[in-house]
């Protein structure tokens, strides 16, 4: 029973109802990925060539994407080299994972 009230002020929630996967374009359930890690927010280099709206920037993906996503690479990786959407459909290693959780049931 909670609502948008009980979140901090610009905070997105966790999980959006059915709209489609950016990643893998299945109708389902999502998760908001940040694009720049937060556990990185706080880092120098981040702070010092990203204003926090960039910081802020996600695209909503589903559960088995978004685990793929971590499971392949830390978060360091991902801030540095795959921090934009088209980035991480360009790596072969990710879009092979989105192809597969594409073809699997909800």
């Amino acid at each position: 029973m909670s609502d948008a009230g009980d979140r901090a002020p610009g905070a997105q929630p966790r999980r959006v109802p059915a709209e489609r996967c950016a990643t893998c374009g299945r109708r389902t359930a999502l998760t908001f990925h940040h694009l720049i890690p937060r556990k990185l927010h706080r880092r120098n280099h981040f702070r010092r060539h990203y204003d926090r709206e960039v910081l802020n920037l996600g695209i909503h993906v589903c559960r088995a994407c978004h685990r793929g996503i971590h499971k392949r690479y830390d978060e360091m990786t991902l801030g540095r080299e795959f921090n934009t959407l088209a980035k991480l459909c360009d790596d072969p290693d990710l879009a092979r994972h989105f192809a597969w959780v594409a073809r699997q049931k909800h």
